[in-house]
């Protein structure tokens, strides 16, 4: 599964760890209030802020929190301004990386990127230095629960599916992006308890680093991945 493996797998984990802190509501208030924003506080016609919806329904997060987002982005409660940007840039190894952010200060955040990158081992680059390297597809993980690959195919035989990997507890499906909510609507229609559902940068070609680059490169991943205004960080390790 190409550029989808051990980081998706720690970034999984490491989310329900975050959720415990509350750190995963900071970051799905600012994705509901801009989804709100861009396409309506209306769910029925807001696919995007649908998505969203059921996914800070997974993490329980309070219904209040998800009525005050929706309000604050479609104008009904003040809030603040986010912006979203899309940054690129280069880890141990020649690992390259996908960073989204929300921000409302631009400065503050290009300058915290810039230092954790710096410290560990890597740095910004121009806007497509390696946008061209990775793919937008959708990305649905599955709780495992006794099932296998076979089986989640079995359910998606009428839907596009790049590929479907099993690790540990759970099964991964890559999807094309258009169809994200329809294969997650057909999952579980067949059963599955689908953990979350979301599009993701997912790398062309992965490479494989040195075990003291990999080390490194994780080190910098978790460092971006736990800055107050990234989303979401993606690289195209294998």
């Amino acid at each position: 599964m190409a550029g989808h493996s051990k980081w998706a797998n720690i970034k999984h984990k490491k989310a329900k760890q975050d959720a415990q802190r509350g750190k995963v509501f900071t970051r799905l208030t600012k994705e509901i209030t801009v989804a709100a924003r861009e396409g309506g506080g209306d769910p029925d016609g807001n696919s995007k802020l649908r998505l969203l919806i059921d996914k800070a329904k997974y993490v329980n997060m309070p219904n209040e929190n998800i009525n005050r987002a929706i309000k604050k982005g479609t104008g009904e409660l003040a809030g603040a301004s986010y912006e979203f940007i899309t940054y690129e840039g280069y880890g141990p190894g020649g690992m390259a990386l996908i960073v989204t952010v929300l921000t409302d200060n631009k400065n503050r955040t290009v300058s915290a990127l810039r230092h954790v990158f710096s410290k560990c081992s890597g740095n910004l680059a121009e806007s497509g230095a390696v946008m061209w390297m990775f793919d937008q597809r959708g990305v649905l993980v599955v709780k495992a629960n006794g099932k296998t690959e076979d089986d989640v195919l079995e359910s998606l035989l009428d839907y596009n599916v790049y590929d479907v990997k099993k690790n540990e507890d759970i099964i991964t499906v890559i999807c094309l992006q258009e169809d994200l909510e329809v294969v997650k609507k057909a999952l579980e229609e067949a059963g599955f308890v689908v953990d979350s559902a979301d599009l993701s940068w997912i790398a062309k070609n992965p490479v494989k680093v040195s075990s003291e680059n990999e080390d490194k490169a994780f080190k910098l991943l978790e460092a971006i991945d736990d800055l107050d205004d990234v989303q979401d960080t993606y690289a195209n390790l294998e």
